[in-house]
């Protein structure tokens, strides 16, 4: 399973699942999906993990998510056609991602650990399963 997959299977809500399962898998549906993610409103909210949105900084996320185990290299799903599909050290993507207003996920743990960045004020979330 790609780590794409991870998301999908782990933190995102049971009644989108199959449509971006599909979009992720089809290289032509893929630049669909990541359209989406700016507005992103199909993670499932029982393992969003709020963040102080006083302490929205890189430094800060990634002691957070280290300290959840995130490893020192997460792999990158964006809209941003730069960083999409890419594997990186975490507080280099997080230096990359946060404040630039493009849907982001980072995954840290496939099926774990997650980080993600939406457009909106207030869309960042930790997402978090222990199960």
């Amino acid at each position: 399973m790609v780590p794409d997959e991870h998301l999908l299977a782990r933190f995102f809500v049971a009644t989108k699942r199959e449509r971006y399962a599909e979009m992720i898998s089809k290289p032509k549906k893929r630049s669909k999906f990541l359209a989406e993610l700016g507005h992103f409103k199909s993670l499932d909210p029982r393992y969003q993990v709020p963040l102080d949105p006083k302490k929205l900084f890189p430094d800060h996320i990634a002691a957070i998510l280290t300290r959840k185990g995130a490893p020192q290299s997460v792999w990158v799903t964006s809209e941003d056609a730069h960083l999409d599909g890419r594997e990186m050290p975490l507080l280099k993507a997080l230096r990359e991602i946060v404040g630039r207003q493009m849907g982001t996920f980072l995954t840290c743990i496939p099926g774990r650990l997650a980080y993600f960045e939406g457009e909106e004020m207030g869309d960042r979330w930790i997402l978090e399963r222990h199960d």
